[in-house]
């Protein structure tokens, strides 16, 4: 087997910002990836991307670091979880970078079966059903109104808080999208379960709002999260407090439903692990994503069967996405006329 990488800079549509860029410096205008090819000597091949986030201290040089420690040779499309132990014992955490190699073994496999990755799995995808979310990043509340009026074919939004200017923010945007659903996003920005109840009662009285995603820091104790969950009037989900499937019992216990993203738990294998595991417990699942090229946002939708609700929306943010995949129209995706009809189903 051959690995190799390289990093590329995702330029972003409108400047990007959420709550834990406020304290250091504002948001960003372009956002490195890795991308990772595998081949073999049977001629196999497989692509993958990791797109590192500095909200948990990964960055594409982190990516790197550890892809130049992996020995190949110790990679088989033949044996996938095995190749993905292997990468457990070169060093703990680096889930993007594990997760470009999981995308691509699994890319290469789905290809040499001849399938799809969701039939690879035996998850199917359903047409015609699964629709994303469009985000709204944090901005001043005129650019946030302009980006939701650009959105206006999206039929559901989902917004950034955390700032102290939420309240205009949101008017702003409701301003904009008068009934449109929105779910919406604090990235832990409510310090306490009582600021957290606060403002999930005043988002309540919108009367069309589907949820909120992480009101607050995952560190709090699970006391604080049952005594929010028995309380709010919107159902509560954790982005950051669901790392991985060893996550799900707390989550059962702390939050109605969890948001699982590739890049967060190593990939498509530990993905379907994390969306099974919280969905065996009762839990609501979303599937989400970073800013992303086409490459992961089409490895999750090979998961969306597992899914309640997607966010999946990181290649709709960019100017520069340099593959193509899954299509997004009217905020459905589909696989219906994409040319690449094994593995991933990503191309040039």
């Amino acid at each position: 087997m051959q690995l190799t990488f390289r990093r590329f800079d995702l330029a972003l549509r409108h400047s990007w910002t959420i709550s834990h860029d406020l304290g250091s410096g504002g948001g960003k205008s372009i956002c490195p990836v890795v991308f990772v090819e595998l081949s073999d000597a049977q001629g196999r091949h497989g692509l993958g991307e990791g797109s590192p986030s500095s909200q948990y201290h990964e960055s594409h040089e982190t990516v790197a670091a550890f892809l130049q420690r992996v020995d190949a040779r110790r990679l088989s499309f033949d044996d996938i979880p095995g190749s993905m132990a292997y990468l457990d014992t070169v060093a703990p955490g680096n889930y993007p970078a594990k997760c470009a190699v999981n995308l691509a073994l699994l890319d290469g496999a789905a290809k040499a079966a001849v399938q799809p990755v969701y039939e690879f799995l035996g998850l199917g995808f359903t047409e015609g059903r699964h629709v994303t979310s469009f985000t709204i990043g944090l901005d001043t509340p005129e650019t946030m109104a302009r980006k939701t009026t650009e959105a206006a074919d999206l039929p559901v939004l989902k917004m950034k808080l955390g700032s102290p200017r939420d309240r205009d923010n949101f008017a702003a945007v409701r301003g904009a999208a008068p009934g449109k659903p929105i779910r919406v996003d604090a990235n832990a920005a409510w310090a306490t379960k009582e600021i957290a109840l606060a403002n999930i009662e005043w988002l309540a009285a919108d009367g069309n709002i589907q949820f909120v995603e992480q009101p607050m820091p995952p560190e709090l104790p699970d006391a604080d999260w049952m005594w929010l969950k028995a309380r709010s009037p919107l159902p509560i989900f954790g982005d950051e407090l669901y790392q991985s499937l060893a996550d799900a019992d707390r989550c059962a216990r702390c939050v109605h439903g969890v948001n699982v993203k590739l890049v967060k738990t190593g990939g498509i294998t530990a993905g379907q692990g994390a969306l099974e595991a919280a969905r065996a417990r009762g839990l609501k699942t979303m599937l989400g994503c970073m800013i992303e090229s086409s490459v992961l946002i089409s490895a999750g939708a090979h998961l969306a069967e597992l899914t309640d609700y997607l966010d999946l929306d990181g290649n709709l943010l960019i100017t520069n996405d340099p593959y193509a995949g899954v299509r997004t129209e009217g905020g459905v995706m589909s696989f219906a006329g994409v040319n690449a009809g094994t593995g991933l189903r990503t191309g040039l």
